[in-house]
């Protein structure tokens, strides 16, 4: 184990904060945090504990940091999902795909994000507001459009039907670690899983008539 008190440059106190951050989200996605101590994170890290706290001052600071860096990363995302809500023959599976692949891709993206939402969800209600707000609009919107040619369900909520969603996609790959086991060997269940939260999310929007003219 090493001590990284001072760094040498600017370079090598980013890598560190890096690695921290990659090892508490990593941790506290599987432990919670409650369930994760800061020796543990220095630990995996391979740093002590005064280093750990030399660049994130406090167990909480940390958290806002993964946080953060999760928020981040999902807005690097957002124009793609924007443009595919807004453009194209295949605008809903281009849409639900990037939202679908942003969890799949990091499967401790989703874990995290549950487990606050469970431990902390006042909180993490206002940040996400603030971040899924604009494509949440847009998604709405799109849907009542698609109410008035007919190509939507009449009986469509659409605020509701885009929680249900969420909540079926976030939830779903949180918890793939312990359903997915259920698969006993088969191949790519988080590819197979992924693909069927399309298809479930496209049958319950679309009419049987737009369903057939499109996909079939």
């Amino acid at each position: 184990m090493v001590d990284i008190f001072l760094p040498n440059g600017r370079e090598s106190h980013l890598e560190v904060s890096e690695q921290i951050l990659n090892v508490a989200n990593k941790l506290f996605a599987e432990r919670g945090y409650e369930g994760t101590s800061l020796s543990a994170i220095a630990d995996e890290v391979g740093i002590r504990k005064p280093s750990l706290l030399y660049h994130y001052s406090s167990k909480d600071t940390l958290r806002q940091a993964v946080l953060a860096r999760l928020m981040e990363h999902w807005q690097s995302v957002l124009p793609r999902i924007l443009e595919a809500a807004t453009s194209g023959d295949d605008r809903f599976e281009s849409l639900v795909g990037e939202v679908v692949n942003f969890f799949a891709e990091d499967l401790d993206r989703a874990r995290l994000l549950y487990r606050e939402i469970l431990d902390r969800p006042e909180e993490l209600r206002d940040q996400m507001r603030a971040f899924l707000s604009p494509w949440l609009t847009i998604l709405a919107d799109y849907i009542r459009n698609g109410k008035q040619d007919g190509s939507v369900r009449p009986d469509i909520d659409p605020e509701a039907y885009i929680l249900s969603v969420i909540q079926m996609i976030v939830g779903g790959l949180a918890t793939n670690n312990v359903f997915g086991a259920l698969f006993d060997g088969t191949d790519a269940p988080i590819e197979r899983q992924a693909a069927e939260l399309t298809r479930i999310a496209r049958a319950s929007l679309f009419t049987s008539e737009y369903l057939a003219k499109r996909y079939t």
